[in-house]
């Protein structure tokens, strides 16, 4: 019976080793027996793994050095703080168990998750590209600062829409309000005399406009053609009659128009003469 409760006391104390954090504040903090040795799980905090196994289990781990940190507990080697530099600021010293915490100066930020580096940040209508940005490509928008190109929209969101304007590189597609289409009532056929009444008013209307137009042009050719004749038309000299006066060179005028018509009348009186004879001789 005494054996029986030592076999389960020794049980309970190897349970509580494997499942409970040790004791001890450094070296290992969970290890299992291995033969007389122990095999140690995993170290504290900011310890590294000196050796696997051993007959003490703060031999087994050791803290990091100065300027070092350790993440993995079962890790042999720990890892040098991070350090500062160029545009970087220090925002979190480095620890046993965490790295530096840097950030960027103003009007920069962190090229990556860890912020390894700093970049300008990228505008609307680019993204980043590594250390640089680069600008969306087609069918690609960014409206954000430092941001990824989406891609734009294919249809709008709802149903009574449509597409307006085509996106770009700032912007995605804008939709608008489809328009109704507009219901036409058809007529019923109009009478032949309703369909003939605009056409005979046309043509009555051009008629009395070209009547308008001939007599216009009569009127106005007829006030040329008076006016032609005005000026064309000679100026009539009347005649001066002089009276008969003493004076000699009249009487000679008169005298001589005297002889000329005697000379007129006995011409005339020959020539009368000759034909009577002429006649005789052919009789």
């Amino acid at each position: 019976m005494a054996v029986i409760l030592w076999m389960m006391s020794l049980s309970l104390l190897m349970h509580g080793c494997l499942c409970s954090p040790g004791l001890i504040t450094g070296g290992c903090l969970r290890w299992t027996p291995s033969g007389q040795e122990v095999c140690c799980e995993a170290c504290h905090p900011g310890h590294r793994l000196v050796k696997k196994c051993g007959l003490d289990p703060k031999e087994l781990c050791t803290p990091c050095e100065s300027g070092k940190f350790i993440l993995n507990p079962k890790a042999e080697r720990c890892t040098l703080c991070t350090q500062c530099i160029d545009a970087q600021v220090l925002v979190k010293n480095c620890t046993a168990t965490s790295d530096t915490m840097c950030g960027c100066r103003k009007g920069l930020i962190c090229g990556d998750a860890d912020c390894n580096f700093c970049v300008e940040p990228c505008g609307k209508g680019q993204e980043p590209s590594g250390r640089s940005c680069k600008a969306c490509p087609h069918g690609t928008f960014n409206d954000k600062m430092n941001s990824k190109c989406k891609p734009w929209s294919t249809k709008c969101p709802k149903p009574n829409q449509k597409i307006e304007v085509e996106g770009d590189a700032f912007n995605d597609i804008k939709c608008g309000n489809a328009s109704i289409p507009t219901v036409i009532h058809s007529k019923k056929p109009a009478d032949d005399t309703e369909q003939a009444w605009p056409m005979v008013l046309s043509a009555v209307t051009s008629v009395v406009l070209m009547a308008f137009s001939i007599i216009v042009i009569i009127i106005a050719a007829m006030k040329i053609l008076k006016k032609r004749k005005k000026v064309d038309k000679p100026i009539k000299k009347t005649p001066v009659i002089r009276t008969p006066t003493d004076d000699p060179r009249t009487l000679i005028a008169i005298e001589c128009s005297f002889h000329e018509a005697q000379q007129e009348q006995g011409s005339s009186s020959e020539s009368l003469n000759s034909k009577d004879s002429s006649e005789q001789l052919i009789a």
